[in-house]
Parts: C-alpha cells; sequence; structure tokens
C-alpha cells in the first residue's frame, strides 16, 4: 500500500524524484563546455563573449569558444594577448573550441612572484572544468613566462608557442650580447628577481635556454616564429640555442623564420600553420591520456 502510494504521488507530480546518473551541476556543466566564470564583467574579444575575473589578487580573463571542444582544451598567452591576435592563431583555436586565457602580472618577467600567481590561475582554470593540460604562448619577453611555468610544470602543458621569444635574459633585456637590451628593464629585472647584483643575475641558472631537459622528457613539442633580422631579441642568442640543445635532447621544435623581419610584427600573415600544430599537439595529448 505505502509503495503504491509513493508511485501515486510521482504520477500526478507532488514527489520528484531525481534520475540515479545525474550528475552534480559542475560537473555537467564542465562537461558540456558551459561554465560559470562568475565574472565581474562581460564583452567581446573579437566575436567571441569574454568574461573577467580576479585571481589571486590579478585580473583574468578567458574568451568562450561557440562551441567547446570534449575536455575544453584551452590556450594561455603569458602576456601581450591582444596585441597581435590577427596573427598568432588564436581566433582560428577559438572558433575551433578552445579557450583562450590571460592572467595579467605585468611587466615581471617571469619572475618567482609572478610564477605563484600563475600557479594560482592554472588552479582556478583546471577548477572550473579546463583540461589539465594547456597550450601556452610567450610572446617576447613572454618567452620568459612562457618557459619558466612550463618548466616548473612540465605535466600541466600540451606545448609551448614562442613569439620572437625572449630565452635568456641575458639578451634581453640584459643586452649583453648583439642585442639593444634596454637598461630599465634590465634594472626592473633584477628586482623582481630579487638579485643582490648584476653578477648573480648573470649567473642565474633559471633561464629557458637551460632549462629544458624537463620540457624534453615529457616530450612537450615547441613551436617558434621569429624575424631572421630581430636586433631586440636576436634570434642567435634565444632561438637558436633554444632549438639546438631542445634537439641535443631529443625534443620536438618548429621554427618558422620570416626573412629580413624584425621583432615586429609578430605572428604570421597566415597563422594558420600555428593554429594547426597547436590542434595536432592538442589531439595527441588527449589520444595518449585516453590510452
Amino acid at each position: 500500500m505505502k509503495t503504491m502510494f509513493v508511485s501515486l504521488l510521482i504520477a500526478v507530480g507532488f514527489l520528484a524524484v531525481p534520475p540515479v546518473s545525474a550528475q552534480t551541476p559542475n560537473q555537467d556543466e564542465a562537461k558540456r563546455g558551459i561554465i560559470d566564470w562568475q565574472p565581474t564583467k562581460t564583452d567581446t574579444w573579437k566575436r567571441f563573449t569574454r568574461h573577467h575575473f580576479t585571481v589571486d589578487g590579478k585580473q583574468c580573463w578567458v574568451a568562450v569558444p561557440p562551441n567547446p571542444r570534449s575536455g575544453n582544451p584551452w590556450v594561455w598567452c603569458m602576456e601581450f594577448p591582444t596585441a597581435f591576435d590577427d596573427r598568432t592563431g588564436v581566433v582560428p583555436l577559438v572558433e575551433n573550441g578552445f579557450y583562450y586565457a590571460y592572467m595579467n602580472v605585468g611587466n615581471t618577467f617571469g619572475s618567482p612572484a609572478a610564477q605563484e600567481h600563475f600557479d594560482r590561475f592554472y588552479e582556478h582554470m583546471t577548477a572550473k572544468g579546463l583540461s589539465p593540460r594547456v597550450s601556452l604562448i610567450g610572446v617576447s619577453r613572454g618567452g620568459l613566462y612562457a618557459y619558466r611555468f612550463a618548466s616548473r610544470n612540465p605535466a600541466r602543458v600540451v606545448c609551448i608557442y614562442g613569439d620572437a621569444p625572449v630565452c635568456d635574459f641575458k639578451s634581453w633585456p640584459g643586452g649583453k650580447g648583439k642585442g639593444k637590451g634596454s637598461s630599465g628593464d634590465w634594472q626592473s629585472l633584477l628586482k623582481h628577481y630579487g638579485f643582490k647584483d648584476e653578477a648573480e643575475a648573470l649567473a642565474y641558472p633559471g633561464n629557458p635556454v637551460d632549462t629544458l631537459a624537463p620540457l624534453a622528457a615529457a616530450n612537450i613539442p615547441l613551436i617558434h616564429v621569429v624575424g631572421d633580422t630581430d636586433d631586440v631579441v636576436p634570434v642567435e642568442e634565444n632561438t637558436a640555442v633554444i632549438e639546438q640543445r631542445y634537439k641535443a635532447l631529443g625534443g620536438t621544435i618548429t621554427v618558422f623564420h620570416k626573412p629580413g623581419v624584425g621583432h615586429h610584427p609578430h605572428g604570421l600573415d597566415d597563422p594558420a600553420p600555428v593554429a594547426e600544430l597547436i590542434q595536432t599537439y592538442t589531439t595527441r595529448r588527449d589520444t595518449e591520456k585516453r590510452q
């Protein structure tokens, strides 16, 4: 009799019984690519919805793809995320289901304090449902940000795309080689890293050119785009060193050269090859995860 009474209540709508397989709202939203970013502001970047929010006291944003790919892959531009966005391949990536994210830590040269902020940002984004592996973009000085994060967290990275990237701060802003350098930025870098003097900075073993072994061991592919006449971040002091050392470690690196081009403009006239590589490397990681 009691069972018949409960069945009657369900039938007429007085008693709701959730499906046994129902997921929590957060799990369900992440699965479908619908994420509550709790934004402080929402606007439009290009033709995509962009949500602004704060993490660890820093301003952040994420551009949302119209149709997120399974697994919610994302691309994180560490610095200058909108300066050359028509030339770096990020627009077709978002069109094809990638989230595009940024955390503003200012002109801090990938310093230890900046890396701590990046850790909190990564944790926030993955807790929201984005993929545990992210593709990093390092434009110019952003190369310091991207490579330093990746060498500390290789298991969190799909690939690195460096665009005229600084790979050794002795080259820029230090200006200790063929490049112009920047005396003001050099003094600022010394402070951000907490070096007691220039000699300590010059002896520092944590530049991207020095910390490639963890990336090669984790099979992280590298993509670089460089202007062959760059006199700000000279290729021979930065990308060429990365390329030679990474290949010696057994790593994969693709370098796109722009003959007769300097430090600007960044990116490629047709950024499709870069976007395609990032998509290929993402798909490969997804396949490895399922195996």
